[in-house]
């Protein structure tokens, strides 16, 4: 266990050194807020171009037979980590989205207060972000949102345990219950978007549940306390793309 936790530390330091080597520094205020990902690098250079970006306000959905969602969970390590811009949980292999003929594996799930979409201009306090990849590489997000009301228990087995220093990884001892914390019956809002982070990468497949999930207020003052600031993109025009459900 101690080698695992060691060896992720150091794909942590080499991933975050080559994008320090390769990307400049982004944030959420300041010189580096949203408003300036575009300009900060050629490589960031959709975050001020593109037409299909993401998080967007979900309103005038259009009707449509969306396929349920297939989700295949297993249980595994996890891994917890303040990336110094979010809370992120690091997952194991066997978790899996079966999508429009393609299989998606669970990469990470990572949060943001307030939460990123909107759905008919309503902003929820907390946005959950369920980051899935296929063999190809393409993306697709499951997104959740959460309103204040009773604790998440799934949510104070991660957070209990988040260190308050950037770019450090606890092993969990009691991995979060993926298939508790998603509802799985939930249905849901679909387009194509980009991620909210540089480089605003497009193709993603958004799918935004329409269930809501519950979270303490204490739960929420705790991910602002560890990330001290709010780490939501503002929403971006949907220019032309339809939204279905």
């Amino acid at each position: 266990m101690k080698i695992k936790v060691i060896f992720s530390a150091l794909l942590l330091i080499y991933s975050s050194s080559n994008a320090t080597e390769n990307h400049p520094h982004w944030g959420y205020k300041g010189e580096e807020n949203p408003e300036n990902w575009g300009k900060l690098s050629p490589n960031y250079s959709l975050c001020e171009t593109g037409k299909n970006q993401s998080p967007v306000n979900i309103h005038g959905a259009l009707t449509a037979l969306n396929e349920r969602l297939n989700f295949t969970f297993k249980p595994g390590v996890q891994e917890v980590l303040n990336t110094g811009y979010t809370i992120q949980v690091n997952t194991g292999a066997g978790n899996l989205l079966h999508l429009d003929n393609d299989t998606f594996t669970l990469q990470q799930f990572h949060f943001h207060a307030p939460g990123e979409n909107e759905i008919e201009g309503k902003q929820y306090p907390l946005e959950a972000h369920f980051v899935y990849k296929n063999a190809q590489g393409a993306l697709a997000v499951v997104a959740l949102m959460f309103r204040e009301g009773k604790g998440n228990p799934q949510l104070a087995n991660a957070w209990e345990q988040t260190p308050a220093e950037a770019e450090k990884i606890i092993v969990l001892d009691k991995a979060v219950d993926i298939s508790t914390l998603i509802p799985t019956q939930s249905e849901y809002y679909r387009f194509s978007g980009s991620l909210t982070t540089p480089p605003c990468s497009e193709g993603v497949r958004w799918l935004v549940l329409k269930d809501i999930a519950s979270v303490s207020s204490g739960q929420i003052n705790h991910f602002r306390t560890v990330i001290s600031y709010d780490n939501n993109r503002p929403i971006q025009p949907l220019n032309g793309r339809v939204i279905v459900n």
